[in-house]
């Protein structure tokens, strides 16, 4: 596992920005934060029934991050979501699914995220040994021309059947699909907490008016805030978002409800009060938020990937998620890499801003 001083050496002249940062806009004191007990805070007065609760705990509860209240899942849907030649071009092993699952293994990873073959080829080889969450819905790039829509591959009760503890699905928030997106996750939800699944949610944002000359809003805070949201609100268990780098996508494409107040009342430019804004649209920290690693881009990966977990962590999220970054490198090496991004939330003296 990486140190500190690994750490702060990685960081470079940048490590006071981010170690140092207080957020006075959001205090720490307003949030539930990650924690040993973070489940019987949030979830035992709830109305997840106590399957879900054990789903929940057996993910929270396992890997190197087990017992502290934060995650480290592997996900690897991108056979589909990128094609699977551009995704495993870099290490055709990956080609294998087993290999996926063996890298979750070997990482120490909460659980291991990927598709209903990938998983359901290797269930009863695996489901006991890490917890399978089984990705529902997908956006296949072979359509001419390409569209970008989230369509179900399977259905909840055959993740439950093949020992899945919990079920992930994406949601195109603002698309033209969104409402049936929607409505389909928000019934598939459902029926996975009434057999006793955990429930995560991609809340992305996708939108060609989102993207403009001055600058891509599909990040933005406030946008992707809105996104975390809507999901908390069908009652997803665990909130995926990619860490925001802009804000004022409300104010700038002039759509929507907003302010110029709000943005001045609850947070600033720098990129911990950002995800701290996203940490706050779930539920104020008791949905746990955990970000994307983001694409491969070789020398810098590991860098990038630990300063998106300090972020993380700093702003008050529970994890991250994070796949292209250690798949599409040498097993070793991907293994190196999901350590040390651990080690950020494993690491005590790196501490909720």
């Amino acid at each position: 596992m990486k140190t500190d001083k690994n750490i702060i050496e990685l960081l470079g002249e940048k490590a006071d920005f981010y170690l140092e940062h207080v957020c006075e806009k959001i205090t720490k004191d307003e949030l539930q934060t990650p924690s040993k007990t973070s489940l019987d805070k949030v979830f035992t007065q709830s109305n997840r029934n106590s399957q879900v609760l054990r789903s929940l705990s057996q993910l929270y509860n396992h890997g190197n991050l087990g017992g502290t209240g934060y995650l480290s899942i592997l996900p690897v849907d991108q056979g589909i979501e990128h094609s699977a030649a551009y995704s495993f071009y870099k290490n055709p092993d990956y080609f294998d699914p087993e290999n996926i699952i063996k890298l979750a293994i070997e990482a120490g990873c909460n659980g291991v995220a990927s598709t209903f073959g990938v998983l359901g080829l290797n269930a009863r080889k695996y489901a006991h040994k890490i917890p399978f969450i089984v990705k529902i819905n997908h956006n296949e790039l072979l359509t001419y021309p390409n569209k970008y829509d989230q369509t179900l591959f399977g259905k909840v009760k055959d993740a439950w059947d093949m020992g899945a503890i919990a079920v992930g699905a994406t949601i195109y928030f603002g698309s033209e699909e969104s409402n049936r997106q929607l409505k389909e996750i928000s019934e598939a939800f459902e029926e996975a907490h009434s057999l006793g699944m955990a429930t995560i949610l991609w809340c992305y944002t996708r939108n060609e008016a989102f993207k403009t000359t001055k600058e891509d809003y599909h990040t933005a805070a406030d946008l992707t805030g809105q996104a975390n949201h809507l999901g908390v609100t069908i009652q997803a268990d665990i909130i995926k978002q990619k860490l925001p780098t802009t804000n004022y996508g409300f104010k700038d494409l002039q759509y929507g409800k907003y302010d110029d107040a709000m943005y001045e009342s609850l947070t600033t430019e720098h990129p911990i009060d950002l995800c701290r804004l996203q940490v706050a649209n779930c539920y104020m920290g008791k949905i746990g938020l955990i970000n994307s690693g983001g694409g491969s881009k070789g020398a810098s990966d590991m860098i990038e990937a630990i300063t998106t977990a300090i972020v993380n962590k700093r702003a008050g999220g529970s994890g991250l998620i994070l796949g292209r970054k250690a798949f599409q490198k040498p097993f070793q090496d991907g293994v190196e890499l999901i350590h040390a991004v651990q080690g950020v939330y494993l690491e005590k003296k790196i501490t909720i801003a």
